[in-house]
């Protein structure tokens, strides 16, 4: 879906590389595009006529475990932060997705089956280091480059190419989850049921409602296959012991259709819907904030959810409540600690051909939505065509961040434009306070 034909790609095997490829770009007067875990649905870990700064080769990582730390390199993905971090009993809030990068998603927010005990993943981020966009190096944390630390915890990728990231742990080994799937007429009930119950529930519990056509599995009755169902899909970090109490409140809001929920590793959990979002795919996304799930805004999802087109699309209905709300809310550059969900509308498809009837399913479902919920939405599932949301999806820190990136960006006369691409990210550019273009400005 993304055609792009960059004049050169970089493939960096260390911090080395990205400083001469970020001068060699400068010196070129050369675009910049970063390609982390290659997961940008808006494709912007590429450009025309770009040198692309491709991390995938840095994949290393270091786990600490008497500081409960760990380092991981820009390229790494969340399989490769889970595969590590487990062996020590260990882990921290990472995606849904285990082939998605960990630079992306945490620079935006960083959502996932931790986030109601652990906060975001941005919130558990101790340093950063990062090359500028003058090639200089610096190392970003609480007590140094202090206003950096903070654009980039929820800013996006538009400060310069972060090569290293150091996380704060939490012991997290094996947990008891999985997917519960009902009846589609009875949707209404399971998404009530959830609002009423993840308001207060066990900070140990992460679960998100979703719509589904039944995938081929073995514990999904055969006559189901290809049904479109709603579903449950839930996490218990807890002792394993409470799960079925803890669980009981969504699998008592209507008669189970399957089920596929029981202990194993959380990094198991984290790559179990893989099979679903395989390379190459089409996808548009449209992503809102929701401060309270009201009766118009489960209408408008009872209206549009069944009409998902294929086994590919869904839409998921992220907590991003308990300890993500511990954080005050000008502590970091995201800017939406009041919302109580995050919804993505995910919009993924094989086929070209169907890519107008698949768009059109994730735009009038955002249609719906949108007069129901907060102005902008969660940066990292934003499509390329919401440049429009951009001031509304940062939130109350914008005029912050445009200031931290003019800062960066511009403190030499400018002579040449350097787009922000950051590709692991889904994030959307900052315009620069000063010209109010989406460009860093550099000199030469």
């Amino acid at each position: 879906m993304i055609d792009k034909r960059p004049a050169a790609i970089v493939r960096c095997q260390g911090v080395a590389d990205v400083i001469a490829a970020t001068k060699a770009a400068r010196a070129e007067r050369l675009t910049i595009a970063v390609r982390g875990g290659g997961h940008s649905v808006p494709g912007f870990g590429t450009a025309d006529g770009a040198l692309v700064v491709d991390l995938s080769r840095m994949r290393g990582i270091r786990v600490d475990p008497a500081s409960k730390t760990v380092r991981a390199e820009g390229g790494c993905t969340w399989g490769d932060f889970n595969h590590a971090t487990y062996a020590f009993g260990l882990a921290t809030t990472g995606g849904i997705i285990s082939t998605t990068g960990i630079a992306g998603l945490t620079l935006g927010g960083g959502i996932g089956y931790l986030t109601r005990g652990c906060g975001l993943s941005l919130d558990n981020l101790a340093s950063a280091d990062v090359v500028l966009p003058d090639g200089s190096f610096v190392t970003a944390t609480t007590k140094s480059h202090e206003d950096l630390f903070w654009a980039l915890r929820g800013g996006g990728g538009n400060f310069g190419i972060v090569t290293n990231f150091e996380f704060r742990l939490q012991p997290v080994s094996e947990i008891v989850g999985g997917p519960i799937f009902f009846e589609l007429e009875d949707a209404g009930k399971v998404i009530r049921a959830y609002d009423r119950y993840i308001t207060n529930a066990p900070r140990q519990l992460g679960a998100f409602f979703a719509w589904q056509i039944a995938p081929p599995l073995p514990f999904i009755p055969e006559d189901r296959h290809g049904d479109t169902l709603c579903a449950m899909v839930v996490c218990w970090t807890g002792p394993p012991g409470e799960a079925t109490k803890v669980f009981a409140p969504l699998r008592e809001a209507a008669p189970i259709v399957a089920e596929w929920v029981g202990p194993m590793p959380y990094p198991a959990l984290n790559g179990a819907f893989d099979g679903l979002v395989p390379p190459g795919l089409q996808h548009y996304w449209k992503a809102v904030f929701v401060r309270e799930l009201t009766d118009d805004a489960i209408a408008v999802h009872l209206k549009h959810g069944p009409k998902i087109p294929v086994v590919n699309s869904t839409m998921h209905i992220y907590p991003i409540n308990g300890a993500a709300h511990d954080v005050p809310p000008d502590a970091t550059a995201f800017g939406h600690r009041d919302a109580k969900f995050a919804t993505v509308i995910a919009g993924m498809w094989p086929d070209p051909a169907q890519n107008q009837a698949n768009t059109k399913w994730v735009r009038d479902y955002y249609a719906g939505l949108a007069p129901h919920s907060e102005q902008g939405g969660y940066v990292n599932f934003a499509a390329a065509d919401d440049a429009n949301r951009v001031g509304a999806s940062y939130g109350r820190g914008y005029d912050r961040l445009r200031k931290i990136k003019a800062k960066y960006g511009t403190e030499a006369p400018p002579t040449t434009k350097l787009r922000v691409t950051c590709s692991p990210s889904r994030a959307m550019p900052i315009p620069d306070a000063r010209t109010g273009t989406r460009s860093w400005t550099i000199p030469p």
